[in-house]
């Protein structure tokens, strides 16, 4: 099995959802919804609900005029629902 997660994305946005038990992680453009929950569980000792994907394409540079994308870093996000009363330490904010 590859190494599924690459690194948790620590934006304002997934820090607030993180309070409502989504944790957002960065991983392998290869890796399946069933991969990145087992990796996800594996990893943190934690249950997956649900995962939720989306695919981030590279920056796009002007041509001549015209958009070209370029062939750089495409990324897969994915977004993990844990079970009840479950949290992952990485995205707790200290006060």
């Amino acid at each position: 099995m590859l190494r599924v997660i690459r690194k948790p994305v620590l934006t304002e946005k997934s820090l607030q959802e993180a309070a409502d038990g989504k944790y957002t992680f960065e991983v392998e453009l290869a890796a399946n919804k069933k991969e990145i929950a087992k990796g996800v569980e594996k990893t943190f000792k934690v249950d997956v609900v649900d995962v939720k994907t989306r695919i981030l394409k590279g920056k796009r540079k002007r041509i001549r005029g015209t958009f070209v994308e370029r062939a750089g870093p495409k990324i897969k996000k994915a977004t993990v629902r844990l079970g009840k009363d479950q949290k992952i330490s990485v995205f707790e904010v200290s006060k």
